[in-house]
């Protein structure tokens, strides 16, 4: 019997609630220059393909998990009436969405920096000027830090007023504002020279290059850019009520987030198709390339470059905000639930904690020795340590535990909302968590390990 439990206030509220949880930086900085990088068009078909039998299966488990435990992910994994040893695969959720706030808030910190920089006019010069004010900046002892502490005190801010005042709120005011700034750039970026070969480049299809490593790179897109296996999932489930449709909610949210990933790719390449930019530029294309791509295509109208450039870091920096939100809330209840800690002060400590981990990230990116071991710096070891082995692995263990270990019957009653839902697809959903999700799964780990390499 779950407890009483605080729940979302209504069903848009919760549908932008976890989607903001879902989008984030992946898909405007990970999933653009990974179409650049496996051939365009042919990547977001094989992605879409991915998110359909991997990633909607995967959400839906985490669903289930956190309604019918109705508290934080740890709990949650031990009231699904199966041996208690299984809160460990939750704790290991909470812990791992713990250490991800800690150095992702310092990526979220620069695109707070690159707002003001673009506004300013610190961004205009060569692209040598712009990768060594990249190189610069982010090796700063004071500046990414201060940025990094100011992302951490708005999150703050919104999830000390609890769920329905904060993180609900919030959402309904981020969301919409971060997709009309999105819609704002595609247009401009849309609109101009040479600009449709951009927008080719993402719709026409090309499956000469399509290899098994392109199908591995869109299986691991679609696994990380839905937020699964780090607590928010769960978390956020847990405030559903038992009249929440999961699976059309699984698929409302999947969709919202492939729109944004394939939007900001049809921001991204028509600017940097009309100044001839690559679109294979890697990670670097956010805080490298694009700097100069807006400068170049707007060199006719300057001021308009400058709001673009503004505009789209501040999309940047509210993606990043919303994946926050939600990664700071795993901790914060967790911390709520598990001690006595009352939600005000669970929230502090989360939040100290993190900003000082966020700032020994940061710092170790200025080649410092005493933060870098194995020729890794602190922050490296963090992003493999979280995104390499801890997700993947507890992606492998929750498709196990509901495919394998959890009653049928509770999974079903879930599923189907106790038979008032249709369960048509209940049994597909069942084969693919069983069976093709932990090996996709497994592909992605061994893939990121260099232990796979699947050629056709």
């Amino acid at each position: 019997m779950t407890q009483e439990r605080v729940n979302f206030g209504s069903k848009l509220g919760m549908v932008l609630a976890t989607a903001g949880s879902a989008v984030g930086l992946g898909n405007v900085w990970r999933f653009p220059y990974m179409v650049g990088e496996n051939g365009g068009a042919a990547f977001i078909l094989i992605y879409i393909m991915c998110i359909m039998l991997l990633g909607i299966p995967c959400m839906m488990s985490e669903f289930i998990i956190g309604r019918h435990g109705a508290a934080n992910t740890a709990r949650a994994y031990s009231r699904m009436d199966t041996h208690k040893a299984w809160h460990i695969v939750g704790l290991m959720g909470v812990i791992t969405g713990f250490l991800i706030t800690g150095y992702y808030a310092v990526v979220s910190g620069w695109c707070l920096q690159y707002i003001f920089a673009s506004g300013v006019g610190e961004l205009r010069g060569d692209p040598q000027y712009i990768a060594s004010y990249f190189a610069d900046f982010s090796a700063s002892p004071l500046r990414p830090v201060f940025w990094t502490v100011v992302v951490f005190l708005l999150t703050h801010v919104i999830i000390v007023r609890g769920v329905r005042g904060g993180i609900e709120k919030a959402s309904k005011a981020l969301m919409p504002t971060l997709f009309l700034l999105l819609l704002v750039v595609v247009v401009c970026s849309c609109l101009l020279p040479g600009g449709a070969a951009g927008i080719e480049f993402l719709f026409k299809p090309d499956f000469s290059k399509v290899t098994g490593s392109v199908f591995l790179a869109a299986m691991g897109q679609a696994f990380y850019s839905l937020g699964l296996s780090m607590g928010c999932i769960c978390t956020f489930a847990s405030y559903f009520s038992r009249e929440t449709n999961l699976l059309k909610s699984a698929v409302n949210i999947a969709v919202i987030d492939t729109i944004i990933a394939i939007l900001a790719g049809l921001m991204i390449f028509p600017a940097a198709f009309s100044v001839g930019v690559s679109p294979d530029s890697g990670p670097s294309l956010i805080f490298i390339t694009l700097p100069n791509v807006f400068q170049q295509a707007f060199a006719s109208v300057p001021l308009l470059g400058t709001v673009v450039a503004v505009m789209f870091y501040m999309l940047l920096s509210l993606a990043a905000i919303t994946s926050l939100i939600s990664l700071h809330e795993v901790s914060t209840a967790f911390l709520c639930e598990e001690t006595r800690l009352d939600r005000k002060n669970a929230a502090r400590l989360v939040t100290v904690v993190c900003s000082v981990i966020g700032a020994f990230c940061s710092l170790s990116l200025g080649d410092r020795a005493w933060l870098s071991m194995f020729g890794k710096t602190l922050f490296d070891w963090f992003d493999f340590v979280t995104g390499q082995l801890l997700l993947p692995f507890g992606g492998i263990l929750t498709c196990i535990f509901m495919g394998w270990v959890v009653p049928r019957k509770l999974i079903k009653d879930e599923f189907t909302n106790w038979g008032t839902l249709s369960g048509t697809l209940f049994g597909v959903y069942l084969l693919l968590v069983r069976y093709f999700c932990p090996v996709c799964i497994m592909a992605i780990f061994l893939n990121q390990l260099g232990l796979l390499n699947i050629a056709f």
